[in-house]
């Protein structure tokens, strides 16, 4: 399971406070070309389109009813477009309803 594969998500989960998250496995380096902030978009935007289409609640009932967590766990600190990225994804995923968690591994 990777970023880079938009079909599956990664992990799901349900934590203590009873949400479901939905986790992304990002083991890319940020670079400044923005490729990987694309790739990554492009997986949030995947895990979107299964919540909004039923689709993740097919594989994951348990999910049903719950808030929804899009967690992002990278194995690199991200650079300064990244965080920048990350701090708007996290405004409209809010906006929208959804949770938006981001961590690396070494933060774990």
């Amino acid at each position: 399971m990777s970023v880079e594969n938009l079909k599956v998500i990664d992990f799901a989960s349900i934590n203590k406070k009873g949400n479901a998250v939905l986790t992304i496995s990002d083991h890319l380096k940020w670079d400044d070309n923005n490729e990987h902030l694309l790739i990554l978009q492009n997986k949030i935007n995947a895990y979107l389109s299964a919540i909004e289409t039923g689709n993740f609640y097919e594989e994951y009932p348990d999910a049903k009813g719950r808030n929804i967590v899009i967690n992002v766990v990278a194995q690199y600190e991200p650079n300064e477009n990244a965080r920048l990225f990350l701090d708007t994804t996290k405004e409209i995923l809010q906006s929208a309803g959804y949770g938006f968690e981001f961590s690396t591994l070494k933060n774990k």
